[in-house]
């Protein structure tokens, strides 16, 4: 028999946090997060989330042991910038089936009593910081600020009614050094058609560079499917975590005319630290910290784009070319994620340049 219940105590979100640890801690493909990062993530003073957006955590026991948790994520401004009426859920996990049906029961009526007309997800708690069940290649680590699961959570999900409402993809640059002639090629030829340029970003003007990211990053993606524009807190969030670990050389802007009208963010993947710490900075996981630029070997572009109105021209190629070109001493593979299923002109962009897609994200819904 399975009990669910809301975390109502400290206890109590102590175990909803520790149950990955467990779970997981034969897996070698999982990456430990940091503690101390996870219990920030339900905090209302620590996470910017909560100033517009609810999260009810659900625990699942039997016999008194924890098998599995939720999280019901109300977010008022995704609503009302796409005119939906969606509750989400996420930090989801199960032992088994019986397990994500009782939990998601518990999301559903949740989802009724403040007159949601569905359910959707995983987001963990927005799809900017983590979204969709991992649908192959599991036996791989995962890059930062991506997902991950067992093999059985899609097939959970779909056994209860829910179905795809969006695929999200993840392609692998297996070598830098790799993409070579044929990208520059392409490249050089965009490059001297538009007398386009790129420079890296200036560390030394930290915020001024942030601002110039965070008004491309709203203009260029304001029409996708799921974006929500950050809040002024929520970016600066991410411009503090950002601080720990951004390159300049794989933080590129696009030069057109004038006029920055592109940007590519890579991101050294501090996975492979976060790994070798295994979730706690203490008492030796910050010597790994310390070390992080001897550890990590790969880098994630989470964000590569080009405002509308200059699309079309192959400036993301452009963009791609140099990052493979400064970060090729360091960074030995690479990963470009995720990118919209039904994005053809970055996916068919980003397949030229010799990445393979070797890995799909799956957002589920369910009508109530």
């Amino acid at each position: 028999m399975v009990a669910v219940q809301p975390v109502t105590s400290r206890a109590d979100l102590r175990r909803f946090v520790d149950y990955p640890y467990r779970k997981y801690a034969g897996d070698a493909a999982w990456v430990p997060p940091l503690r101390l990062k996870e219990y920030e993530n339900f905090n209302p003073t620590k996470n910017p989330f909560f100033e517009y957006g609810e999260m009810i955590l659900f625990l699942a026991l039997q016999n008194g042991t924890v098998v599995g948790r939720v999280a019901a994520i109300d977010n008022p401004r995704h609503n009302d910038t796409h005119r939906e009426n969606i509750l989400f859920f996420g930090f989801f996990e199960a032992e088994a089936e019986e397990v994500a049906a009782s939990l998601m029961s518990a999301v559903e009526q949740r989802a009724a009593e403040a007159g949601r007309t569905a359910v959707r997800g995983p987001t963990n708690p927005t799809m900017d910081s983590g979204a969709g069940f991992q649908l192959d290649a599991y036996d791989t680590t995962p890059y930062l600020m991506m997902t991950q699961n067992p093999p059985s959570y899609p097939t959970y999900m779909e056994a209860i009614g829910y179905s795809k409402i969006k695929d999200l993809y993840a392609w692998r640059y297996d070598s830098l050094a790799g993409m070579g002639e044929r990208l520059s090629r392409l490249a050089k030829r965009v490059t001297r058609r538009y007398d386009v340029t790129v420079r890296p970003g200036n560390l030394k003007h930290f915020d001024e560079e942030l601002a110039l990211l965070r008004r491309l990053y709203n203009q260029a993606w304001e029409k996708n499917w799921g974006f929500v524009k950050m809040s002024g807190a929520e970016f600066n969030r991410f411009a503090r975590d950002l601080r720990l670990i951004i390159d300049p050389d794989i933080t590129l802007f696009l030069v057109f005319r004038g006029e920055v009208v592109g940007l590519a963010l890579g991101l050294p993947d501090i996975n492979l630290v976060f790994k070798k710490m295994r979730g706690r900075l203490l008492p030796f996981g910050f010597l790994h910290l310390l070390n992080r630029g001897r550890i990590i070997n790969r880098a994630r572009l989470p964000i590569l784009g080009v405002l509308p109105e200059y699309r079309n021209r192959g400036f993301e190629l452009v963009l791609i070319d140099e990052i493979a070109k400064r970060g090729s001493a360091k960074y030995h593979e690479a990963e470009c994620s995720w990118i919209l299923e039904d994005n053809d002109v970055m996916n068919k962009g980003i397949a030229a340049t010799g990445a393979t897609l070797y890995k799909t994200y799956r957002v589920y819904q369910k009508l109530l």
